[in-house]
């Protein structure tokens, strides 16, 4: 291992071998990838019953464009019109790219890249390689940074992100010889989502997050109130949209004592209509304020259900009660005619309509067949992050943020929108590094190591869990503004004595202490998001405000900014003129 290098790339998901790819083709070859685990991460980790990726409509006869794509993603609110062109506009030489390295996504006889439409799509611009797109992801482009031997630093934690006058210098990494300084004109953070910040969470449990590197460092953050909560199983962290709903699965709970009931006919009078409700969480996975009413009821329902002390199941092996073909609702009905599964049971509809999405429970040691599928609302996706420019950009120069670490959604997204954010950002970042003049090396400050408190009951692991379930209960798709202001404060005085108040029992729980200290970071500025979100704006998007259920557009062509503890609005950068003509480009 060297001390220094042109670029160092943090995180080995999706957008993080991509970023180290690209860069290695655009001539930047003086780079390292930096891991704490090169196996670990969302994008190695997750899925749905077909993970879906985002792209321009590449077959059929309906009509697309790059500013259609574009416009639908600024459409979903409190999102920069700059940064969604970009995604549109680079999105087929992303996916092509994937192609390239092999990934099997589906054509038909004529070599045309079939779609689907996902959720908040007005197009059928989604595809899939089945549930594990994002890993194949993963592993093609692995493959090529180690085909093109690009140095991998595999088990370092980054600890601190080092900074020179608003500009990036440099990191401190903890590994199994301790802190080590490097020093690099640009760092490329491909840290994921903050899935730390709470208990309630579809993340993998190898997933943290490192979102507080950059807040530490000065980076502003963008939107951290926005994020995506939903259905998934617990035992296994796994989303349970799709064809998991759409083959009807009986709800049912337990309480303490063993008792099981089939809950949703206690709340609904017609059972048909919950039927279709469930059947639409399959297109309308994530919790939506503007679907309390219809799919987002489900939610709700499994809400009230563990708040009763009763641990909710999705039941495969008995229908429903109330199960009628005919009454159900024509969108339901006409697909799973389409289907060929208006027949069985919900584990045989699945064999027939997603075999694969068994297979995966399978493997993970659920057996669909034989036992029911522990669920509960969770956090997936959070929609905000570190703020960028065109580039990936953060206002630190030098700091680029690509993947689910960078702020580049607003309240809404299309379904697998950010595997194509993880592609196109990777690529904007590692062109503009590469087109850069080199730059002198600039003073690299030293890294003064916290004092850690030692004792023979560490409470490190008791405390992050206490407040990941404070998190979880008060701050996430159900939102009380007043426990949120409490837990805010106490938090802001947990991190002031931080290294004095959380105790470990030995220099072993040295890496959860700092990644306690990063989640930390990012739960303070979250809430702080959340906060003013509520307060200022309302219910919105995946975010119910206690008291106040009537959803609120307001703001949408704001975006939350927060720095440190502070949040603010500022207006989105507006969706670019689709005016270009080509004579004016191609003299420049």
């Amino acid at each position: 291992m060297k001390s220094q290098y042109h670029t160092l790339v943090i995180g080995s998901g999706a957008a993080g071998f991509n970023a180290a790819d690209w860069l290695y083709d655009l001539g930047v070859q003086d780079i390292a990838l930096i891991t704490e685990g090169i196996n670990m991460g969302t994008s190695r980790n997750t899925g749905s019953d077909k993970q879906t990726y985002y792209k321009l409509t590449l077959a059929g006869d309906e009509p697309d464009s790059v500013c259609d794509m574009a416009s639908t993603l600024f459409q979903g609110g409190s999102m920069h019109g700059d940064t969604a062109m970009v995604q549109a506009a680079c999105s087929t030489k992303a996916f092509m790219k994937l192609v390239r390295l092999g990934l099997p996504f589906p054509t038909n006889q004529y070599g045309a890249y079939v779609g689907y439409k996902t959720d908040h799509d007005p197009k059928q611009r989604a595809t899939s390689c089945g549930p594990l797109t994002s890993k194949f992801m993963t592993q093609a482009l692995e493959k090529e940074v180690i085909r093109k031997g690009i140095e991998i630093l595999d088990g370092y934690r980054v600890i601190k992100l080092l900074t020179h006058k608003g500009r990036i210098t440099g990191l401190v990494a903890l590994g199994p010889a301790g802190y080590k300084t490097l020093q690099a004109q640009n760092i490329i953070m491909a840290t994921g989502g903050p899935a730390g910040i709470y208990a309630n969470t579809v993340f993998p449990k190898s997933q943290t997050g490192a979102t507080g590197l950059a807040l530490n460092a000065g980076a502003q953050a963008c939107n951290l109130q926005e994020w995506q909560y939903g259905l998934a199983s617990i035992d296994f962290p796994w989303n349970v949209s799709g064809t998991y709903q759409q083959v009807l699965p009986k709800y049912i709970s337990i309480d303490s004592q063993g008792n099981e009931r089939e809950f949703l006919p206690h709340y609904y009078t017609d059972p048909t209509k919950a039927l279709d409700n469930v059947f639409l969480k399959g297109y309308q996975w994530p919790f939506d304020i503007k679907k309390i009413d219809g799919s987002s009821q489900i939610d709700l329902i499994v809400a009230k259900e563990n708040e009763q002390g009763r641990t909710v199941y999705m039941d495969f092996r008995q229908n429903p009660t109330g199960l009628d073909y005919n009454r159900l609702s024509p969108e339901t009905y006409i697909y799973l005619e389409k289907s060929n599964a208006l027949f069985g049971t919900p584990i045989q509809r699945l064999e027939k309509m997603n075999p694969k999405a068994i297979a995966l429970y399978k493997a993970n040691g659920i057996d669909l067949y034989n036992e029911p599928l522990k669920v509960a609302v969770c956090a997936q996706h959070c929609n905000g992050g570190i703020a960028v420019d065109i580039n990936w950009e953060s206002n630190i120069k030098g700091l680029y943020v690509i993947g689910e670490a960078a702020g580049t959604f607003g309240v809404y997204r299309p379904g697998g929108s950010a595997l194509n954010d993880t592609q196109v950002g990777a690529m904007r970042a590692a062109e503009h590094i590469a087109q850069k003049k080199p730059e002198a090396a600039k003073p690299t400050p030293d890294f003064d190591t916290p004092t850690i408190t030692y004792s023979n009951q560490s409470n490190l692991s008791t405390k992050r869990q206490e407040i990941q379930a404070r998190m979880s209960r008060h701050a996430a798709y159900i939102r009380d503004p007043k426990e949120m202001a409490s837990l805010f404060e106490e938090l802001i005085q947990l991190k002031e004595n931080f290294f004095k108040e959380i105790t470990i029992a030995s220099e072993n729980e040295l890496l959860n202490l700092f990644t306690f200290h990063d989640t930390l970071t990012t739960q303070i500025a979250a809430l702080s998001a959340m906060i003013y979100a509520a307060n200022e704006i309302g219910s919105r998007g995946s975010a119910l405000v206690k008291d106040q259920p009537q959803p609120s557009d307001i703001h949408n062509n704001q975006v939350v900014i927060t720095e440190n503890d502070k949040s603010y609005v500022q207006p989105v950068r507006p969706l670019p003129p689709c005016d270009d003509w080509f004579e004016n480009i191609y003299s420049k």
